[in-house]
Order: C-alpha cells, then sequence, then structure tokens
C-alpha cells in the first residue's frame, strides 16, 4: 500500500483548477497516477499530443509534466521524439530502497549531529505514540494499515526536517518517488495477516530506536538504525516476488506491474 499513489489517485479525480500553476500541477498528478495504475503499462509509447486529449489540457502543463516524470524516472525519453513508460528490474527497485536507506541514514545523522528542534522530537513522539494504538491490534484492518501509513509517512518526513537539509532532502525525494521506494511503499499484500503487523511492530521499534539515538545525539547509530530500517521494504519486495508474478499484479497493488523479470 502507497499513501502517495493514495494520494495521487484522489487528485486526479478533481477537476483541474483554472490557474497555470494549478493546471500544471494537476497534469503532473493525472499523469503519474495512469502509470502507477497501471493504465500505462510498462514499455507504453506515449506521444505529447495523445496525452494533451487524454487530459483536456494545453500542451505546456503537458510538456512539463513529462519532463518531470523523465526525471524521476518512470518514463524515457525517445531518440525520435515522445517517451515510454519505465519497467524495472527487481533489482532497480532494490538499489532504489538502498539508496533512499542511505540518505535517510544521513540525515538521521545529521539531525543527531546538529541537534534536532525539542519541538519536532516532541512531534515525532506523538506520532510514534498513535502508531502504537494503529498496531494496538494482533491484525489490522484496512482503516488501521491505512493509518500506520498515513503516520509512517508523518514520522519519515518529521525526521528528514529535523536534520535541515533540504539540499539532502531534495535528493532524498527523487529517490522516494519510484513504485516501491517510497517509505511508505509497502509490499505487503496481505496486510489483514499477523505476518503482516509483526512486521510493521519491527519497524515500529526501529522508529523508536532512531529518535532515541537522535535525542542522545548518537550520529552514528542513528544512521545504521535509518540504512537497517529500509531493508524491511527489500524484504517485503523479495518475498512477494517469489510468490507472484508481476503479471499477476493485485488489484491493491497495479504499479507491481512495471516490475520485469530478469531473464
Amino acid at each position: 500500500m502507497n499513501t502517495a499513489a493514495a494520494e495521487w489517485s484522489e487528485a486526479s479525480a478533481v477537476p483541474l483548477a483554472a490557474s497555470g500553476e494549478s493546471v500544471q500541477v494537476r497534469a503532473l498528478l493525472q499523469l503519474r497516477e495512469l502509470i502507477l495504475s497501471g493504465e500505462l503499462a510498462g514499455g507504453t509509447r506515449i506521444a505529447e499530443l495523445a496525452i494533451v486529449e487524454r487530459l483536456g489540457v494545453s500542451r505546456t502543463p503537458v510538456r512539463a509534466a513529462l519532463l518531470r516524470l523523465e526525471q524521476e524516472g518512470l518514463l524515457q525519453a525517445l531518440p525520435n521524439g515522445g517517451y515510454s513508460v519505465q519497467s524495472f528490474t527487481e533489482r532497480d527497485i532494490a538499489d532504489g530502497i538502498e539508496l533512499r536507506g542511505t540518505l535517510e541514514g544521513l540525515l538521521a545523522r545529521l539531525a543527531a549531529e546538529r541537534g534536532a528542534p525539542a519541538a519536532l522530537l516532541a512531534q515525532a513522539r506523538q506520532c510514534l505514540a498513535q502508531i502504537d494504538v494503529a498496531l494496538s491490534t494482533p491484525t489490522l484492518n484496512d482503516e488501521k494499515f491505512s493509518s500506520y501509513v498515513a503516520l509512517n509517512s508523518r514520522f519519515h518526513a518529521l525526521l528528514y526536517d529535523m536534520a535541515a537539509s533540504p539540499t539532502i532532502s531534495r535528493q532524498l525525494e527523487r529517490a522516494a518517488s519510484l513504485p516501491f521506494a517510497s517509505p511508505s511503499g509497502f509490499v505487503v499484500l496481505q496486510s489483514h495477516s499477523s505476518r503482516a503487523r509483526d512486521m510493521l511492530v519491527v519497524a515500529q521499534d526501529q522508529h523508536r530506536q532512531v529518535l532515541d539515538a537522535i535525542e542522545q545525539r548518537e550520529g552514528a547509530r542513528a544512521e545504521s538504525i535509518m540504512r537497517e530500517h529500509s531493508r524491511l521494504a527489500r524484504r517485503n519486495l523479495a518475498e512477494v516476488l517469489a510468490g507472484h508474478a508481476p503479471e499477476h499484479a493485485p488489484a491493491s497493488m497495479p504499479s507491481f506491474k512495471l516490475i520485469r523479470r530478469r531473464s
């Protein structure tokens, strides 16, 4: 489950606003959603005019959206013009998760070494308390799983803010933009199972450990915990791919189809 994908889906249902900036942002959200929803499959060639007609906007916002999605890695520019939808190997995604973990670890270390603001630490502790509530039952229903994903995203965002490094945060945003690479890009098919909840309990324990390391100004420890934290996503991905072929992706994970098997 991925909160970002859910937000894009919700945004794409809203009519385009009149202002140029709003139209550009909405075109980006809608086009990204078409890719992550599986409507534009991996390898599909995308022509600018076709997207203009599909979204009902002018060429300018579509051109900006295509360029942005190429920068994010979801599209590939073709030599003769136009773009194609990228597909990803298991290694591509594992590398993206590893890069995200490296950058998160760096931000956690900087937060510890520089000293995190008390207000942010308090907000993070409150966020963890709310996660505890979400994980208080033996299994998670849809509501509690969604709550966990949203709270997890907030906790990670607070950690980034603690480091006060916009430069690294921008690079992290790019690294986390690919399917499954974001902190909330959990590859959990059976979110109602006790196994899924157990995995999230482990993640929550790591949340507490990294926050403690930051508060204690233990930079190396904070960095190590965050790098290990990202590896939960890699393990989940490997387990899911071992049991399901991407072409048979579950309805809850349409972007799973962007993954191609190594021959």
